[in-house]
């Protein structure tokens, strides 16, 4: 086992992207033309990850292009796969997201993910420091 470890750790990337099932993602991959090499963007909506972060794990990328549905299997640690750059965060309750092949036009949206985070920032009281049962209650100052 410490031998397969040795050999997987020579060819796994070191800053892998963060992004979920659901996310809207531009895939930045190395295609080689003849003697030249130019980076193409794959846009669309994550709708698998499958074997995990390791060195055979692999993400698939879903788009419309011309009403036909396509798919690209991408592994994660692939030399040829340059960035994964993540456009929209998705919401979703599913960890495969199959259902998305039988739907057409508008319904293959995915509701926007906020995180708790940017909800949090935007409230008054959160922001100023004090939690918010503290906010209501006047404070007294002791008198010297």
């Amino acid at each position: 086992m410490e031998i397969l470890k040795k050999l997987d750790a020579k060819y796994l990337k070191k800053d892998l992207p963060q992004f979920k099932v659901g996310d809207i993602v531009d895939v930045h991959v190395k295609i080689k033309e003849g003697e030249k090499e130019r980076v193409q963007i794959f846009n669309g909506t994550v709708i698998k990850m499958k074997g995990g972060k390791g060195l055979r794990g692999t993400f698939t990328v879903r788009r419309i292009v011309q009403g036909e549905g396509v798919e690209r299997i991408f592994p994660f640690h692939s030399p040829a796969v340059e960035n994964v750059v993540v456009k929209r965060p998705g919401k979703v309750r599913r960890a495969k997201l199959y259902y998305l092949r039988d739907r057409v036009g508008k319904a293959t949206k995915v509701k926007e993910r906020r995180d708790e985070d940017t909800r949090q920032a935007a409230s008054p009281r959160v922001a100023a420091g004090r939690p918010a049962a503290a906010a209501s209650v006047p404070v007294e100052e002791p008198v010297a």
